[in-house]
């Protein structure tokens, strides 16, 4: 996806670079040009006469938590889902390359890790993207912490509560979103607190629990620094798919593909299925990046 460096600008296509002088900021612009030198015919300038005015630069929208809060406060949204505009689901690929990321839900039987699939990775040096709830990682202070020191994984944002980011309400697999624009923003800010003192640096990605959101929600991410993540591969189903259909659903690597699995249930078919998966993966020529 993005990477870090480039092979980590994965970027897994947020963005195209602009193209062009003016675009560089190099380029004059209107109310910025230099007054023209006065013709034979015309008066010498006299100090005081006709004022150079600069224009004021464009006051920084405020992104506080608060003012992001109060910003959104009220909006209805209209879309709901896993993609829309400002959601990554794909990036812009560089030869053959692939985007693994893992979830990590926490709460009340999700608190474990599939060691063995972690171990994997570290094994055979295949970088991820991990998605860490904050409850999964209170529980795993140890596990988190030895996650955040290995530059195979990225340590990305999955809420406070693994709540559907909405503003109001709407649930998705029979879990209840956000509730408003303020109970959106505490979802996300209060692990971005944690994953930045954790990690020594604010996270760069944001995944809702059920990767669902609205509009309204994707906008709040968005200014409070993340970017919302989604996915092109569905992996695992929730952690409920046996080995062999998670090995199918990885069949579906393609170029740019960013996959969804979870990595907190040992006892699922997850941990089988990308042990057999990802060796073929690479073997037609992938190489695994991260966002």
């Amino acid at each position: 996806m993005f990477e870090r460096g480039l092979s980590r600008r994965r970027m897994f296509g947020v963005g195209a670079v602009l193209a062009g002088f003016a675009a560089t900021g190099c380029g004059t612009t209107h109310g910025n040009t230099a007054a023209a030198e006065p013709s034979s015919t015309s008066p010498d300038p006299v100090a005081g006469n006709s004022p150079v005015v600069a224009k004021a630069a464009p006051v920084p929208q405020d992104n506080s938590p608060a003012a992001v809060a109060a910003r959104h406060a009220g909006e209805q949204p209209r879309q709901w889902g896993v993609e829309m505009p400002g959601i990554i689901s794909t990036f812009a690929a560089t030869g053959k390359q692939m985007a693994l990321t893992f979830d990590a839900c926490g709460g009340p039987g999700n608190n474990d890790m599939d060691e063995s699939l972690v171990n994997f990775l570290i094994a055979h040096q295949i970088p991820a993207t991990l998605f860490l709830n904050k409850r999964w990682i209170d529980a795993n202070q140890a596990r988190a912490a030895q996650l955040a020191m290995n530059p195979l994984f990225e340590l990305a944002n999955h809420g406070v509560a693994h709540r559907p980011l909405s503003v109001n309400g709407r649930a998705a697999y029979g879990i209840n979103g956000t509730g408003s624009a303020q109970e959106a923003v505490d979802e996300v800010w209060a692990n971005h607190e944690r994953l930045r003192g954790l990690v020594g640096r604010a996270p760069r990605f944001f995944r809702a629990g059920t990767a669902h959101y609205d509009e309204v929600a994707v906008a709040i991410a968005n200014e409070l620094g993340e970017t919302p993540v989604g996915f092109s591969i569905n992996a695992d189903y929730g952690a409920t798919a046996s080995a062999a259909k998670v090995r199918a659903a990885m069949n579906a690597a393609a170029p740019g593909a960013i996959s969804l699995a979870h990595m907190h249930r040992p006892q699922s078919g997850t941990g089988a299925g990308m042990i057999a998966a990802l060796p073929t993966i690479r073997e037609m020529g992938f190489t695994f990046v991260h966002l």
